[in-house]
């Protein structure tokens, strides 16, 4: 057996992982790099494998750095089956669609404003694309084992990373030595004690572990101080009349932070301010929520479900759709708080926003969520006195906060505690992480009496023996 790191080796969007067996070549995840536009363009249309040869996909999540290259995969020539939850499938048929438009859209600007200079010569793939792709998706129940291939069976548990997120479990039989090898691909590990979804589930005995170490050398917030400093936030902009503008993924964070913010209305520790999710994707990935209730935790039902409450939705709260009610908010007076999409402030409405709001010291501007490298969001934590939206320079006068405690990533902590209870270990890659998470992450573990852990670099390739 091999196994090929095809992608977010050494870096963290982009996750690719290709396992060859007995002929048969399953691939683990095809997600899209973002990062620098040239360089993820390059990157996103180089496969370090080809497509046709592929027998099958299985996808941990729906989040774009693991699904947003399916589409491309399958116009490459790519024609086999898709494996994921339930919850996934339904996710990817917003997701995907959703990321179609946006690289017909980001096309057609860069055409316009001649900036592409020659390296987009068409988009990476368009909506056709996504919906012959989607037809491809096999949903399973988590802990109900499905054949991938000969001698190959496959087995997803929640990793309660986002909704319908599961690590990945393989167990392969080598005819010619009778011995099995059972590998675990975490996919994205999530918190214990998140909001909304359940615990990450301990996988059966596992010989190989693939895990992401994206916050491999650092511990989050508590998360019991989100309410209290998410609060106190919200009642700063509402004394200054100024409005809170909230970057957040479309999937799982938009729909976190609407959670705390009804807990909040609930218990009167925040006034009643006009909130507004300006994100149509947002909109419709809520509802699949709303679909898929099996997966979320106690809590959650016995605060809001069995009262008849929706999570996702209280009095001082709007979904915005269209452009025009998008363009309206420009218009009405502060406080508000608005959450719109891209989470990395690298597409989508919420350039709009921060160009719009960015220069008033009035306003504030809340990260919740990782932020890749050189991207706008980076830019904004770090603390650059200007930046760069829609190729204009903008003066960032508003305040920037981050809460790393939504961030639904398992910390150091976590990924070591969660490795722990795996039993029969023989040897672990670290993968989707930065260099330093990666590094902090593998000494930890060497110090944790973890002898085999290994870093791959991008497409290298490892050849695994059955013992």
């Amino acid at each position: 057996m091999k196994i090929q790191f095809a992608g977010a080796a050494k870096e963290v969007t982009g996750s690719k992982h290709l396992i060859t067996f007995n002929g048969k070549k399953i691939l683990l995840d095809c997600g899209m790099f973002q990062g620098r536009r040239q360089e993820a363009d390059k990157k996103n249309r180089e496969f370090l494998f080809d497509p046709k040869e592929i027998d099958a996909v299985i996808l941990s999540h729906a989040h774009i750095d693991h699904s947003g290259l399916l589409p491309y995969l399958v116009k490459s020539g790519y024609d086999g089956p898709i494996y994921c939850t339930h919850a996934t499938r339904d996710l990817c048929n917003y997701m995907l669609a959703d990321s179609a438009y946006i690289q017909e859209r980001e096309y057609k600007w860069l055409k316009k404003k001649k900036k592409n200079k020659g390296f987009i010569e068409e988009p990476l793939y368009v909506t056709e694309d996504a919906e012959k792709t989607l037809r491809k998706f096999h949903a399973v129940d988590y802990e109900q084992s499905f054949v991938v291939g000969e001698g190959i069976v496959a087995s997803f548990y929640d990793a309660g990373h986002i909704l319908g997120s599961a690590l990945v479990h393989l167990i392969f039989y080598d005819e010619k030595t009778k011995k099995h090898l059972k590998v675990c691909f975490t996919g994205d590990l999530g918190r214990r004690g998140l909001p909304i979804l359940r615990d990450p589930q301990i996988i059966p005995q596992t010989d190989i572990l693939i895990t992401e170490t994206t916050y491999g050398n650092r511990l989050h917030s508590a998360l019991q101080t989100i309410g209290e400093d998410l609060a106190t936030i919200i009642n700063k902009v509402c004394s200054d009349g100024g409005r809170l503008i909230i970057p957040s993924f479309a999937l799982e964070r938009a729909q976190e932070v609407v959670y705390h913010l009804h807990k909040l209305r609930n218990e009167n520790k925040i006034p009643k301010i006009p909130v507004y999710v300006d994100s149509p994707l947002t909109g419709n990935l809520t509802e699949v929520f709303r679909t898929h209730m099996e997966c979320f935790d106690e809590e959650t039902r016995d605060e809001f479900i069995k009262h008849g409450e929706n999570p996702f939705g209280f009095g001082e709260l709007t979904y915005t759709r269209s452009v025009e009610e998008s363009k309206a908010l420009n218009d009405k007076p502060g406080p508000m708080i608005i959450i719109s999409a891209s989470g990395m402030c690298e597409h989508g409405r919420i350039l709009h926003h921060l160009k719009n709001n960015i220069e008033d010291p009035k306003n504030m501007v809340l990260i919740v969520g990782y932020q890749a490298e050189h991207t706008l969001g980076r830019k904004l934590i770090e603390g650059h006195k200007q930046v760069n939206i829609f190729g204009d320079a903008y003066k960032v006068k508003a305040s920037v906060y981050v809460m790393d405690a939504f961030s639904a990533h398992a910390d150091r902590s976590d990924l070591l505690d969660y490795i722990g209870k795996v039993e029969g270990l023989k040897k672990i890659f670290l993968v989707h992480g930065e260099e330093k998470q990666l590094v902090a992450f593998n000494e930890a573990l060497t110090q944790n009496g973890y002898k085999d852990v290994h870093i791959p670099s991008l497409g290298e390739e490892v050849e695994v023996k059955f013992e």
